[in-house]
């Protein structure tokens, strides 16, 4: 296994808990955005290039510009 592969799943299993963890929702979407991109970067190292796109457009793109919206909605944000 190469090492580069394992940094990135210690990154990705660091990234799950921290996000569970995180009391501060703005940091737990951030947190959920580079999970996704270090899981688009897998995708792509498994020579899965498709999938590495739908997940860094979907995961890290989309579904993150939607909690952050929603956040703003129900006004965590706000100070």
């Amino acid at each position: 296994m190469d090492i580069f592969n394992v940094i990135v799943m210690v990154i990705m299993i660091a990234g799950a808990i921290a996000a569970a963890v995180t009391r501060n929702l703005l940091g737990s979407v951030i947190i959920f955005m580079v999970y996704s991109l270090m899981m688009a970067i897998l995708w792509q190292r498994m020579n899965a290039p498709d999938l590495a796109i739908t997940e860094a457009a979907v995961g890290a793109g989309i579904t993150s510009v939607f909690f952050i919206i929603a956040l703003r909605k129900i006004r965590v944000m706000q100070r």
